[in-house]
């Protein structure tokens, strides 16, 4: 699946809320998210850019995966179709 390319920190954060993460800190144009879904924390910041560069994008969501032992490609499609 192709990423999106239109899309902002702010709807990624949003996105990923499914999965647990909730907003737990804001410093300038970055948001730190927290996940507790499978028992240990896991952070991760997003930048509120508008909109990611893919590599950011990517790279969040490969983190994410991780965490999740999901692949990522599973992960975009469930969060993007």
């Amino acid at each position: 699946m192709r990423l999106p390319r239109d899309l902002s920190g702010q709807q990624l954060a949003r996105s990923l809320r499914q999965y647990g993460y909730e907003v737990t800190r804001q410093t300038g144009s970055h948001l730190r998210l927290t996940s507790k879904i499978r028992g240990t924390e896991h952070h991760i910041t997003i930048p509120t850019h508008n909109p990611l560069k893919i590599g950011t994008l990517s790279a969040v969501l490969a983190d994410v995966a991780s965490y999740l032992e999901m692949d990522p490609s599973a992960l975009a499609n469930e969060l993007f179709s």
